[in-house]
């Protein structure tokens, strides 16, 4: 067991107080580490360090190519060390080995991409009179924060700090308290470089203490949280309080349309990858299944047979799914399940997994439930596990009503060989992602993601995220 720290300025430091928080491996309860229980007062102090960092004269001086070395420096340290990485998030997170090493290999590319555009984010000239050159600049945005979930640690942090650096900006990092481990590592790969001090912080905590302190202070100038929309809305409006802009990206309900024309082996293997990953706690899960009502019995059949072949265990026995993360997720998803089976009909699942040496982590089975209400909260709301609700339509317009019934619009899963159909429901949906005859596209880098509705605002991966952290400014200059 590991008694870790934060980084400060630099520096790696205690907490201000005698406070700490246990770490535990999700796939058997016991604590592999503590990490400090992070105050406002910590949270000041490296948000003036990044401050400070921000305004010197060595960051400033750094020129683009030059940081862009710096993000592909730590591309090649995540790669060199891409074993101790995945076995970290497995461990942490509790999610399959493989699936570590997948987060692994994305968070080197997110280093790698914007290592690339760090001097290729250009200005503009823009035509208005002779004798007036008028041009646009896109300046770094200054202090940026970043509120990182539990559920892809290692994938959240890269995607969103190295396209803050690109762009000039210092970095004030709050890992989740349940999962701070390969965070912890990739500061560890920072403090390595001769960097500014103040350039990259670090600090852990609570997220109703250390995360509300860092959204809410005067002196940061972009958030950026990944998360639950209730937590979301809570850093938004600290974030307003202070004019400062944020990028949310909350939850989802994503529906998997499937018509009867489609390659039916390829889709159920789509549609219940999506649902699985990470044992369903992941934010894009493909978490309702709409599927033609003629061709229902065929297709429900199929993925029925699948989901009992899947086998659950812990993070490290590489199975096809994990432990659900503690006691109170575990109990969501418990509880959604047994409203389930009170509603609506469980046709696979529907019940907790005991996993021989590892009696004290929080499986579950994998679930599909039918019959459910499209009013009930089983259609509307996040189950955050490894359960997938049925719903049917009978002609393209009912499902885009089903598509569209949620509060949230996140991803959306189209399979169907009619390419009208797909481009027609594609243009109709509310949903930040739309994925034909295919889910997720290997995670795509340089794909924007994020929601409409509920699901959040602003994007992240892919060039778009690069706008996040800068700042346009127009100047005007008369030479006649």
């Amino acid at each position: 067991m590991k008694a870790l720290q934060m980084y400060i300025n630099g520096k790696w430091v205690q907490r201000s107080n005698a406070s700490s928080i246990d770490v535990k491996n999700p796939s058997n309860g016991k604590t592999i580490a503590t990490i400090p229980r992070g105050t406002e007062e910590d949270v000041n102090n490296a948000v003036q360090a990044a401050k400070t960092a921000f305004r010197g004269e060595v960051w400033r001086q750094i020129k683009a190519f030059e940081r862009g070395e710096i993000l592909f420096d730590i591309a090649d340290k995540i790669k060199s060390h891409r074993d101790e990485l995945a076995e970290l998030e497995s461990t942490d997170v509790g999610k399959p080995l493989s699936q570590g090493y997948a987060d692994v290999d994305a968070a080197t590319r997110y280093f790698r991409f914007y290592g690339g555009a760090a001097d290729k984010v250009m200005g503009d000239t823009i035509p208005i009179e002779d004798g007036l050159l008028d041009y646009v600049v896109r300046e770094p945005v200054g202090v940026t924060a970043h509120i990182v979930p539990w559920n892809y640690p290692l994938q959240i942090i890269s995607r969103s700090v190295a396209a803050a650096i690109a762009t000039g900006n210092t970095v004030v990092v709050k890992s989740a308290e349940d999962t701070p481990m390969t965070a912890m590592r990739l500061t560890e790969f920072f403090d390595e470089l001769d960097l500014p001090a103040g350039v990259f912080n670090h600090v852990t905590g609570y997220g109703h203490e250390a995360g509300a302190a860092l959204s809410g202070h005067s002196s940061i100038n972009h958030v950026t949280f990944t998360g639950s929309v209730g937590t979301g809305i809570a850093v938004g409006q600290a974030a307003m309080a202070n004019v400062v802009p944020s990028t949310l990206e909350l939850g989802g309900k994503s529906p998997n349309i499937v018509f009867a024309n489609c390659d039916i082996e390829k889709t159920v293997e789509g549609v219940v990858r999506s649902i699985i990953q990470n044992a369903g706690q992941t934010c894009s899960a493909g978490a309702r299944l709409l599927v033609e009502e003629s061709f229902k019995q065929e297709f429900l059949e199929k993925v029925a047979e699948r989901f009992k072949r899947l086998a659950v265990g812990a993070g490290m026995q590489d199975k096809d799914l994990g432990p659900i993360l503690n006691e109170k997720q575990y109990r969501h998803v418990m509880a959604m399940i047994e409203l389930a089976k009170e509603e609506a009909n469980v046709l696979v699942g529907g019940n907790s997994v005991a996993v021989e040496g590892y009696e004290e982590g929080f499986y579950v089975q994998p679930t599909i439930i039918d019959g459910v209400n499209r009013n009930s909260r089983l259609a509307k709301e996040e189950i955050f596990g490894p359960v997938l609700t049925v719903f049917t339509f009978r002609d393209t317009e009912e499902a885009l009503e089903l598509a569209n019934s949620t509060d949230y619009g996140l991803v959306t899963g189209i399979w169907t060989k009619d390419i009208s159909t797909a481009h027609y429901l594609a243009s109709r949906i509310d949903s930040g992602q739309i994925f034909i005859n295919n889910y997720g596209a290997g995670g795509g880098v340089q794909m924007p993601f994020g929601g409409y509705k509920k699901s959040g605002f602003g994007r992240e991966k892919g060039w778009e995220a690069l706008y996040n952290y800068t700042v346009m400014k127009n100047v005007a200059v008369k030479y006649k």
